[in-house]
């Protein structure tokens, strides 16, 4: 700040220097304002004006420090309102995982365990809490739930609700939709906002990057209040700005799709890991694919994969049409073998006799999906 004083150049009254004296230091007050202040001090009238009295401008500068920046406040301010605080309830290798990223884009990370996960939250930049009441007086903006399906419930009951923000964003991660969907909507109270999400992806899928990997959410139960709609949008943009592929769709649809990949994918790693598939000098990029896809699935616990059959309805019948189709194919393998020794045996007296047994493949519905044997029997049954 600069303040220009204008004085006489002659001696002042010992009243005028005290008023002068006055005027600046109120300028000086005047420390937010960045205006240019004249300081002008005027000698009391003397009996004689026959002489005019020559003023002199004096610049003096002021180097007053603001208290703060502002601009800059303002943008932090903005900034900090744009960050969440997410609780992440089950701290284990998925939980970690998301963490880092959470984290990475500036958001504030509580987490709790059953384990004791302190040195790790630390090195990832996270606050861990191993008494759930102490996380929840936090008042975070987000409750994640990151335990295994079969936990679930029994974490989220043992939440202390009353210690939260009557608003609290509830989300999950789970590799099912409908069954943590019906969970929330029949412990949580009305008053806290639900979303259900899903990564297509785990630690190992998604270690480089998250380019392009699907993020499944659905939007069950959100406040219409124009900071809990944001609040949402938020969150998914964590997984946006990494570039994740946003789907929408319902729980119901999700599991639907997830039983004939996911679980399909999960199981057929299952059983190549009990073959105990190891690496060759000669493999192929198919066999290469198969040894990703045991790392992939194998390096999950087996209770994501129990929690994949046991809390998706579709489950049951994919893992019955993969039983059929193995059977199948093992009908024709032996058949082809059966044809070639006959030929062996009996010479060309049966050509032309024999037909090649082929892979059935199961017959489908109006929909397109394929039935099992129990279900095209009952078509075959209504067609007649």
């Amino acid at each position: 700040m600069i303040s220009f004083s204008i004085q006489p150049n002659t001696t002042k009254s010992p009243s005028a220097t005290t008023s002068a004296a006055a005027t600046h230091t109120s300028l000086l007050t005047h420390h937010h304002s960045h205006q240019l202040s004249f300081s002008s001090s005027t000698p009391h009238h003397h009996h004689h004006h026959s002489s005019r009295r020559r003023h002199r401008l004096r610049v003096r500068a002021i180097d007053a420090a603001q208290p703060y920046d502002y601009e800059a406040h303002l943008v932090n301010r903005f900034s900090q309102s744009a960050k969440l605080k997410i609780a992440v309830l089950g701290f284990g290798n998925f939980g970690q995982f998301l963490a880092k990223a959470f984290v990475r884009q500036g958001h504030t990370v509580y987490a709790h365990s059953r384990s004791n996960y302190h040195s790790i939250a630390q090195s990832v930049g996270a606050a861990f809490f191993p008494d759930l009441h102490d996380l929840c007086e936090q008042h975070p903006d987000v409750i994640l739930i990151c335990t295994s399906i079969i936990s679930t419930e029994t974490v989220l009951k043992a939440l202390p609700l009353q210690r939260l923000r009557r608003n609290t964003l509830f989300v999950d991660v789970l590799s099912v939709k409908e069954f943590p969907k019906n969970i929330f909507l029949q412990v949580l109270p009305s008053h806290f906002d639900i979303l259900c999400t899903h990564p297509m992806f785990g630690p190992e899928s998604g270690k480089n990057s998250w380019q392009n990997l699907p993020f499944v959410f659905d939007k069950v139960r959100i406040g219409n209040e124009d900071s809990r709609v944001s609040r949402v949008e938020t969150f998914l943009d964590i997984f946006k700005k990494e570039g994740c592929t946003m789907v929408e769709m319902t729980c119901a649809e999700h599991d639907k799709y997830a039983a004939g990949s996911q679980f399909i994918t999960h199981t057929m790693g299952r059983i190549l890991e009990k073959l105990q598939l190891e690496s060759t000098p000669i493999n192929t990029k198919g066999y290469e694919t198969l040894l990703n896809l045991v790392e992939n699935t194998a390096s999950d616990s087996f209770d994501l994969y129990y929690g994949l059959f046991m809390y998706n309805k579709n489950a049951m019948e994919q893992l019955e049409r993969l039983d059929l189709a193995f059977e199948a194919l093992k009908k024709e393998l032996f058949g082809h073998l059966h044809e070639v020794l006959r030929k062996q045996l009996f010479g060309k007296s049966e050509e032309g006799g024999l037909r090649r047994p082929m892979l059935a493949k199961l017959p489908k519905n109006g929909n397109g999906t394929p039935l099992l044997p129990s279900q095209s029997e009952t078509l075959r049954n209504t067609n007649n």
